[in-house]
């Protein structure tokens, strides 16, 4: 079955085609961080128009690399939600659409659903049970899974998820947008002796997460300290020891609570080394395995929306006339798919 994906759910434009036997056959993706930067954050109606113009020539741009026909597509898959509500009306009404237009299936795809089996595009897939950490610039969650829509949600954010501060706390900085990975790369040259920001709701049982407390401490500190190179790059290291601490402490509670010793990680903060080298000698440790999508599977694309659209459409999952999406979508109210 060859799926197409389409994934506009912020501030990036991403297609892909999908086949059930041949895997990922094409995908491109199209970033706006130059249209925003100049805000230092995602407008969201320039988000909405830069995808009505960069949609269909993605389609035609992944449809000419594939060498395939729009005749034969058998589903078209899309991101119903969460995100920003115009963004996704323009993914959500083109989808449609081809799908009228070509007689064939449409099915809205969760975002985080689209992030969490984005390994599953790898040559070594993880088996089901695993826990997820889904961290990205809106969403930090730690869900126990038992299968495609067999959700149980472990731990949420309760403010800021970790890409949000990671965010703020650059453009606190003075760092260019978008701020996390620009924080990153400055942690690198940072003392991690020098400062040490709190590892918030550690000192407290179960698994949600709070950043904003994080956030606040950075700013103090940055405030009484002279705008320096060597003292902007103390804070972002201390930031993301904090971070990475955190979010790897809140884990270790999740494998112990469910005793499964597999742990996918996805989003865009999932990309962050210091994190990848800190979940897999914890993983290590307690002797199992973590896995990560490619790195370009990090960020939202579509090739995630293509594979979580095949999986509920060969499950004979079909979408309504009517095309809803939702801004605010729970992942643990989704349908099982046996």
């Amino acid at each position: 079955m060859l799926i197409l994906g389409i994934e506009t759910s912020c501030d990036e434009t991403g297609v892909a085609l999908y086949d059930s036997e041949r895997g990922l056959l094409a995908h491109a993706l199209h970033s706006q961080v130059s249209l925003h930067a100049e805000y230092g954050g995602v407008v969201p109606e320039l988000a909405s128009r830069d995808h009505v113009r960069k949609l269909l020539p993605l389609l035609r741009e992944i449809l000419q690399r594939a060498g395939a026909s729009p005749n034969a597509i058998e589903g078209v898959a899309y991101t119903r939600g969460p995100g920003l509500i115009g963004a996704l009306l323009v993914g959500a009404a083109i989808g449609r659409g081809l799908a009228w237009t070509w007689n064939i299936p449409a099915i809205g795809v969760h975002h985080m659903e689209g992030h969490l089996l984005a390994p599953m595009l790898e040559p070594e897939p993880p088996e089901f049970p695993f826990v997820a950490l889904l961290v990205s610039g809106g969403h930090s969650l730690l869900v126990e899974v038992d299968g495609v829509g067999r959700y149980r949600i472990l731990g949420e954010s309760v403010d800021d998820a970790a890409g949000e501060a990671f965010d703020k706390t650059a453009k606190l900085l003075g760092l260019p947008y978008p701020g996390g990975p620009a924080l990153a790369q400055l942690a690198e040259q940072g003392d991690p002796q020098r400062f040490r920001f709190p590892r918030p709701m550690t000192d407290r049982p179960g698994c949600d997460f709070s950043f904003s407390g994080l956030k606040t401490a950075a700013i103090n500190t940055w405030r009484g300290l002279e705008p320096t190179p060597a003292n902007r790059a103390d804070v972002a290291r201390a930031f993301e020891d904090a971070v990475v601490d955190t979010l790897a402490i809140k884990c270790r509670r999740a494998l112990q609570a469910t005793r499964l010793r597999r742990l996918v990680v996805a989003g865009g903060v999932g990309a962050n080394r210091r994190l990848r080298e800190r979940l897999r000698e914890l993983v290590a440790e307690l002797g199992g395995q973590v896995y990560y999508p490619r790195l370009e599977f990090c960020t939202d694309n579509g090739a995630m929306i293509a594979y979580a659209g095949w999986r509920r459409l060969t499950a004979g999952q079909r979408e309504g006339m009517a095309i809803e999406v939702l801004p605010r979508w729970p992942l643990d109210s989704l349908p099982a798919v046996d």
